[in-house]
């Protein structure tokens, strides 16, 4: 462990440490941030009233519109010149969300990110293979000040260029890799297609996030490459990597770092919190903030707590892997549906590789749902090594995907069997999904 100290503590003083900060936290909003300031006086709250965790469920959410509605800096709680750095999303759905951080955050943000990173199993010295995107996305430089606060060999490789990606990996002999799971992927591939095996690196470790995944990706991903491969939770409202992150040893929730942030779930239609082990919307209000904290803001993930002890030693809760976000949910004739759901029941087909795409069409009133998914390697093998996607066995396939999209989700589904390397490979986070009802066609995500 990077801070074992802090990251077994016992529960009651991991409360009366969160209880400390959160009253901080809100009195520091309160005379800082007007938003807040007027948010808190018309729920009637003072913050020296403040002085518990049970106290949060008392504050009024925070919402990604009151971001945009603040952009860039009006939730600024630092003078702009105390900020050292910004970072933001892309604004794909609407305007850009901006967020700050003093030199005190980017200290704690390193500490967090090399936290995780030794949970997924890294160590110092380790020579670390950096491919998250660099920039405004927060993913790149996360990890990137983690690996070198936990004393590691980072390599700032980024994404996209697979073939460079692929020597750098030969040669530098890296014992841990970054990224997200459909880039990681790809670069098996190119592995592959220079008629490498990509398990004959040197890699032991890979922590995988910024896009949801599955158990099934985890599987192919650990298979491809010979790894652990772990699941790692952060968005940049919140601080970015390293609010989250499975062990190792486990596999088993993923640690959220209690210490400096709360965690909630509730119901997304009625607020309301909702006890451990049931699904619901996140919620974070971060405790040791500086340039941008926030209280209770809704990330919009749909995942469950469990605060029981990891076997691990760890103490703090888990939260699930993400099962999906509300704004990415596809309703298909009244089921709803998130693409990761799907990925769970393809990738259990040994004859359909992990690369897919779900295309969304409306005929009149009612909604179409096509699964494009390439056949594996070992189907071509099996036709002769041409793929011919009106072979029977192709045939066979997609009508077994049909069957157990139907049983697993109750979704009616067309299923097309493609070509291999035929869909789009991503140089960051995947776009799974083409919604055909609008008239652009553009990716929902």
């Amino acid at each position: 462990m990077f801070q074992r100290e802090l990251e077994t503590l016992a529960r009651e003083e991991l409360k009366r440490l969160q209880g400390v900060r959160l009253a901080e936290t809100v009195e520091r909003v309160y005379r800082r941030v007007p938003f807040y300031r007027r948010r808190l006086e018309e729920s009637g709250i003072q913050p020296n009233r403040i002085r518990s965790v049970e106290d949060v469920k008392r504050l009024p959410f925070t919402r990604k519109g009151d971001l945009w509605e603040n952009y860039p800096f009006g939730l600024f709680a630092v003078n702009r010149e105390e900020v050292v750095r910004i970072h933001g999303s892309s604004g794909t759905k609407g305007k850009p969300t901006v967020v700050g951080y003093t030199k005190r955050d980017i200290d704690h943000w390193a500490d967090l990110c090399a936290r995780a990173i030794a949970t997924a199993g890294g160590r110092p010295g380790d020579l670390f293979h950096n491919a998250y995107g660099y920039g405004l996305f927060t993913g790149g430089l996360g990890m990137h000040y983690g690996g070198e606060r936990l004393g590691m060999t980072t390599v700032p490789v980024s994404g996209g260029n697979r073939s460079r990606q692929v020597a750098l990996i030969r040669d530098f002999h890296p014992r841990g890799i970054a990224g997200t799971p459909s880039f990681i992927l790809s670069l098996g591939e190119t592995f592959a297609a220079a008629g490498e095996n990509p398990r004959d690196t040197r890699l032991e470790y890979g922590i995988f996030g910024a896009e949801p995944w599955s158990e099934g990706m985890r599987e192919t991903l650990e298979d491809t490459w010979g790894i652990d491969a772990v699941d790692i939770y952060g968005l940049s409202e919140v601080i970015g990597p390293g609010v989250a992150i499975e062990c190792r040893e486990a596999k088993d929730g993923l640690h959220i770092a209690e210490d400096h942030f709360l965690a909630e779930v509730i119901d997304p239609d009625t607020g309301e919190n909702l006890p451990d082990g049931e699904f619901g919307e996140l919620v974070f209000t971060s405790l040791t903030k500086e340039a941008f904290p926030v209280l209770r803001y809704r990330t919009g993930d749909i995942a469950a707590l469990n605060r029981e002890c990891c076997r691990c030693g760890r103490t703090h809760a888990r939260m699930s892997r993400i099962k999906g976000r509300l704004d990415d949910m596809l309703i298909i004739r009244g089921v709803n549906v998130f693409p990761s759901e799907l990925e769970s029941v393809m990738l259990g087909v040994e004859e359909a590789a992990p690369h897919y795409r779900l295309v969304v069409t409306r005929q009149g009133h009612l909604d179409r749902l096509t699964v494009e998914v390439e056949a594996a390697e070992a189907l071509v093998r099996r036709l002769g090594g041409t793929f011919d996607p009106g072979d029977p066995r192709c045939g066979e396939v997609c009508n077994r995907l049909r069957v157990l999209l139907k049983e697993a989700l109750g979704v009616n589904a067309e299923v097309i069997l493609r070509a291999p390397e035929s869909l789009p490979r991503s140089e960051g986070k995947a776009v799974r999904v083409l919604d055909r009802r609008k008239s652009d066609a553009s990716p929902l995500f």
